[in-house]
């Protein structure tokens, strides 16, 4: 009980990133994935996997601008689990849905901009995906940082790969909704806007109250 106080948001993390596998494997086993299931896995997988970048995209500003210390301990569990679900994306592409024939997926990546999307963004991930323990980060010691800021560039990628596949933004603007998202985290790394909003919250946080000098007072 005392480990899932301390240690409430990481349960929450794994629990709620496995969730949509857990739901694939089981609406699979329930023949309840569509008439489409390869289409459907390839939307639940992609869909899971911006999710998931996102909001490791959000710890940093949770807790610079919000003071959430939290998040920064999940940010490497969210940024694995939204590898995991390109990867699986990925293979679903490569496997069921072209059957590893790799002169038609070299046609697609050719032909298709949402497949280069899609593809540039994960070969951005890849390396950061490798390098995210600690041995890789004493290792590259400060060129670590550096190279795990291409996560600013993989990400909106991704949320370009998404907008690409939905023929109308109008219908279907989740797309948007993303890149909105994005744009704003983006922002928040900014470093004036990052001084300002962490000023402000230090000047926001109401100060404890001093109960010595309060009965001097009186």
């Amino acid at each position: 009980m005392r480990w899932l106080r301390a240690n409430w948001l990481r349960a929450l993390v794994h629990l709620g990133a496995l969730a949509p596998l857990f739901f694939i494997v089981l609406d699979n086993y329930r023949y309840n994935l569509t008439a489409n299931p390869i289409q459907e896995i390839t939307v639940r997988t992609g869909k899971a996997a911006l999710v998931l970048l996102v909001l490791s995209l959000a710890c940093t500003p949770l807790n610079t601008v919000f003071g959430f210390r939290e998040a920064i301990r999940v940010r490497r569990a969210l940024g694995l689990y939204g590898f995991m679900y390109v990867a699986l994306h990925l293979a679903i592409f490569v496997v069921l849905d072209y059957g590893v024939n790799l002169q038609l997926i070299g046609q697609a990546i050719i032909e298709k901009y949402y497949v280069i999307a899609g593809f540039a963004a994960f070969l951005i991930l890849v390396p950061l995906a490798i390098t995210s323990t600690r041995g890789w980060m004493r290792r590259l010691g400060r060129r670590w940082k550096t190279l795990h800021k291409l996560v600013y560039l993989a990400v909106p990628i991704a949320v370009l790969h998404f907008a690409l596949l939905v023929k109308s933004l109008g219908s279907r603007p989740e797309p948007l909704i993303f890149g909105a998202i994005v744009l704003g985290l983006l922002a928040l790394r900014l470093p004036t806007i990052r001084r300002a909003s962490s000023a402000l919250r230090l000047k926001n946080r109401s100060p404890l109250p001093n109960r010595a000098q309060g009965s001097r007072a009186d």
